[in-house]
């Protein structure tokens, strides 16, 4: 993963990205982000049974996100890292996608600060903050924190998600939007921290990366964030998962982070390259065995077993006819 150093130049519009894992605040963030001066881009997703007050992400990025995904064998729901490993883009293709993505980025509204949510950019960053400093834009990032118990209820409200792909989803993805975006202009906000002070965090959004924030309408933004739009809630400990540390650790680090405490980032080193290590081999392994599943190999290995028993059959015959005779003569 190629870290970009993005620095932020006074001359230049700001692109924030609202980054992080779904179901995390970061629906709630883009809005109130575009309530205190952020322009948001045209056609963003409408609100549902899911999310009454609305997803506020572009149509247009998400119809690309997921033509992207879907071309590499990843959705929103792969928690796999195999587009981190290398030959996952060839150079060309890599250029054709950044182009695309330019294309977008030059049909944002004009405006000196454009918010874009859209959790499937998170998994490809690279191509969207490559593509964003060659159009011509500062980029700044917001990374949404929530606690993993809450994130796994939501998206388990939301559909037939597991604990466990839901737990596997938030590691990669909280992990990701913190390794993407070092070295450039972020600040990581709690879900739980927003709703209980909105102008603290928008406060601390404006001094992390030094942009201008005001609410034009505070009204606006109490009606808009009520009580009842958290509706998992959960303050015990983190669940683990896959036998380790992983999830308390991140989270840990993480809630430090949302709190302007001290944290280690080797913390989350240490995570991801055990992460990638690990879901890499198991990947491999499971693959391998729909590929030999595919081909009816369960059957040709049963089919090898029975040769091999009657060979050592055939091997043992004469040894029990020899050992027979000598018991007879005896």
């Amino acid at each position: 993963m190629e870290e970009l150093a993005l620095t932020r130049t006074e001359a230049r519009p700001v692109v924030l990205f609202v980054l992080g894992q779904g179901r995390s605040g970061t629906s709630a963030l883009a809005r109130v982000l575009s309530l205190c001066g952020a322009a948001l881009p045209a056609e963003v997703r409408q609100a549902d049974a899911h999310n009454p007050r609305g997803y506020w992400e572009p149509r247009a990025t998400l119809v690309l996100n997921e033509t992207i995904l879907r071309r590499h064998g990843s959705a929103g729901f792969d928690p796999s890292l195999r587009l981190l490993e290398d030959g996952a883009f060839e150079p060309d293709e890599k250029a054709a996608w950044t182009a695309k993505i330019g294309d977008f980025l030059s049909g944002l509204p004009q405006a000196p600060l454009v918010v874009i949510k859209d959790t499937h950019v998170t998994a490809l960053s690279d191509l969207w903050f490559e593509a964003a400093d060659s159009a011509g834009l500062d980029v700044v990032a917001v990374i949404a924190v929530r606690h993993p118990q809450e994130v796994i209820a939501s998206l388990a409200a939301a559909g037939p998600t597991t604990p466990e792909l839901s737990s596997a989803l938030w590691l990669k993805n909280t992990l990701l939007a913190e390794r993407y975006t070092r070295g450039m202009p972020r600040v990581f906000v709690d879900y739980a921290n927003l709703l209980d002070d909105w102008r603290r965090e928008v406060s601390r959004i404006s001094r992390a990366v030094a942009i201008d924030l005001h609410a034009r309408d505070e009204a606006e933004v109490d009606e808009f964030l009520a009580p009842s739009l958290r509706r998992q809630r959960c303050s015990g400990p983190v669940s683990e998962r896959f036998g380790t540390d992983w999830m308390s650790a991140v989270y840990e680090a993480m809630r430090a982070a949302a709190c302007d405490d001290p944290w280690d980032s080797s913390v989350l080193d240490r995570v991801f390259e055990a992460y990638q290590v690990s879901e890499h081999d198991f990947r491999t392994a499971f693959d391998n065995s729909r590929e030999l599943w595919a081909l009816g190999a369960d059957r040709a290995y049963s089919n090898s077993l029975l040769y091999r028993l009657s060979v050592l059959k055939m091997i043992r015959a004469p040894r029990a006819m020899v050992n027979r005779r000598r018991g007879a003569r005896a």
